[in-house]
């Protein structure tokens, strides 16, 4: 399991969940404007401070969902990064180390 594919995954359907909400609240205000609630000023006021906040919340619930990934992905036993690139480099030295054997054999 990629655990980044699948954080852009979640990412991009939190992006359309947005793009979404932002659709609804411009037909909400909208509404409102028609009605006599809200004059356009504020209307786009509103959808506008609404944007902003979640924005924010989103780049706050964007960390902790690599958080909760990260947590996850350990509690499973997938390996993290820096592990699997020491795990290689030691690899790396033993099979050094072999083929210097081997041909001190073969010598």
């Amino acid at each position: 399991m990629d655990s980044n594919n699948l954080i852009k995954q979640l990412l991009m359907i939190g992006v359309g969940t947005t793009s979404l909400v932002a659709e609804k609240l411009r037909e909400v205000s909208d509404q409102w404007v028609k009605e006599g609630k809200l004059n356009p000023e504020q209307a786009n006021t509103f959808v506008d401070d609404l944007m902003k906040q979640m924005k924010a919340e989103q780049g706050n619930f964007e960390a902790h969902l690599e958080r909760q990934m990260r947590n996850v992905m350990q509690d499973i036993g997938v390996p993290r990064q820096a592990e699997m690139d020491e795990l290689r480099g030691r690899l790396d030295r033993l099979e050094r180390q072999i083929r210097d054997l081997e041909n001190k054999l073969w010598r």
